[in-house]
C-alpha cells in the first residue's frame, strides 16, 4: 500500500515546501485521480490537487495567481479565490477537493480544515448542469468512440453539434456572452468537399471582450478537434481509456445524485468500488468491442435517479452569495492583516 505521507517528503515534491506560494500556505492537499475515487490500480498515476492562500499582493497590490501546477508529478494547486469562483459553480473537479475521507488529507491547515467544513455553502442547483455537462461529455466521447467504424459523418455532426451547445450553454452561464448578441449553431449540407453535412454558425455580437469571444472559439475549437481524433487512435491503449471513460461517467452521476440527494460531496466510493473497478477492468464489454446491455442499464438507472433527484432536491437555485462573500473576505483579510482567523 502506497504511503502518500512519505512520498511528498521525496524531493520530486520540494516544490511544496520551498516555493513561495505553498510551504507554509498550502491549506489543503490531498489526493485526487483513481487514489481519491478508490479506483486505483497498480499502474495508476499518483495525482495530489490542493488549495493554497492568496499572497497579500494578490488582494491589494498588482499580481495574480490562479493555480501551481507541476507537471512532473501531476500537481495543481488552486488558488484560494480560482477554487472559490469554480466552487460555486459546482465544478466537478474542485468539489471532489472537499469530498475527500479525512485520512486522503495529507496537509490540512486551520483554515483548510475549515474550507472542507464549509463545503455545503456552495452546493447549488448548478449542480445540475456542471455535473450533468461533464458527464454527458464522457457519454459522448464513448458513443462517439465505440461507433467509429460505423457511424455516418453526418451523424457524427450531429454529435458534435450537441457537445458544442452543451459546452456553450456552460461558458454562457459563466461569462453572459449571449446577453450581448447571437449565437446560431446548426446542420445543413457541407460546403467542404470532404463532408456530406457540417454544423455552420451565424453569429452577431456588440461590445464583446475580445477575449470572451476568443475563449469561446477555443472551446468550439476543442470539441470540434476532439471529435475528430477518432479513428485515429492506439487500439490497444484506446481500450484502457474506453473503460476508464464508462467508469468515469458512473462515478459522476454517484457524485451529482448524492450532492442533490443528500447534500454531501463524496469523492471516495467506497461502497461502489467493486462497480466501478468491473467497469474499468473492461467486464461489461463485448466481443465486438461495444458495453453489454447490463452496463447501459446502469447508465439509465444513474439517469433516472439523477433525474428525479434534480426535480426533488431541496438545494437552492444559486449559492447564498452573502454568506460566500462573508467567508471569502474574512480569509483574505486574514491574509493581508493576520487577523479574523478566529473571528
Amino acid at each position: 500500500m502506497l504511503n502518500f505521507n512519505q512520498i511528498i517528503q521525496t524531493k520530486e515534491y520540494d516544490f511544496l515546501r520551498i516555493h513561495p506560494r505553498l510551504g507554509g500556505r498550502v491549506m489543503l492537499l490531498g489526493l485526487g485521480g483513481s487514489h481519491a475515487y478508490g479506483t486505483s490500480q497498480e499502474s495508476s498515476d499518483i495525482d495530489f490537487r490542493g488549495v493554497t492562500l492568496q499572497l497579500p499582493s494578490d488582494l491589494i497590490g498588482m499580481t495574480r495567481f490562479e493555480q501551481y501546477e507541476d507537471e512532473h508529478t501531476d500537481t495543481v494547486i488552486y488558488g484560494f479565490n480560482k477554487i472559490i469562483r469554480l466552487l460555486l459553480e459546482c465544478n466537478p473537479n474542485t468539489c471532489e477537493i472537499l469530498g475527500l475521507d479525512e485520512d486522503q488529507y495529507l496537509i490540512q491547515s486551520e483554515l483548510g480544515k475549515e474550507l472542507a467544513a464549509n463545503r455545503g455553502l456552495f452546493l447549488s442547483k448548478r449542480a445540475i448542469q456542471s455535473f450533468g455537462g461533464y458527464a454527458d461529455a464522457q457519454l459522448r466521447r464513448l458513443q462517439n468512440a465505440l461507433a467509429r467504424d460505423s457511424m455516418a459523418q453526418s451523424e457524427r455532426e450531429i454529435h458534435i453539434l450537441k457537445s458544442v451547445r452543451n459546452a456553450m450553454e456552460d461558458f454562457n452561464r459563466r461569462y453572459g456572452v449571449f446577453k450581448k448578441g447571437t449565437i446560431r449553431l446548426y446542420i445543413d449540407k457541407a460546403e467542404n468537399p470532404g463532408l456530406d453535412t457540417e454544423i455552420f454558425m451565424d453569429a452577431s455580437y456588440q461590445h464583446l471582450p475580445l477575449r470572451d469571444y476568443s475563449n469561446m472559439l477555443g472551446i468550439m475549437r476543442s470539441v470540434v478537434k476532439d471529435y475528430d481524433k477518432i479513428g485515429k487512435r492506439n487500439k490497444k491503449k484506446d481500450e484502457m481509456h474506453l473503460n476508464k471513460h464508462a467508469m468515469h461517467l458512473i462515478r459522476l452521476f454517484m457524485m451529482a445524485v448524492d450532492i442533490l440527494e443528500l447534500r454531501e460531496i463524496r469523492t471516495h466510493r467506497r461502497e461502489e468500488a467493486e462497480l466501478l473497478m468491473k467497469i474499468r477492468r473492461g467486464e461489461f464489454r463485448q466481443t465486438d468491442g461495444g458495453f453489454s446491455p447490463e452496463f447501459y442499464e446502469i447508465l439509465e438507472d444513474y439517469e433516472r435517479r439523477m433525474e428525479e433527484a434534480a426535480r426533488k432536491t431541496r438545494l437552492p437555485d444559486n449559492p447564498d452569495m452573502r454568506l460566500v462573500e462573508t467567508y471569502v473576505e474574512r480569509v483574505n483579510r486574514y491574509v493581508v492583516t493576520g487577523q479574523g482567523q478566529e473571528d
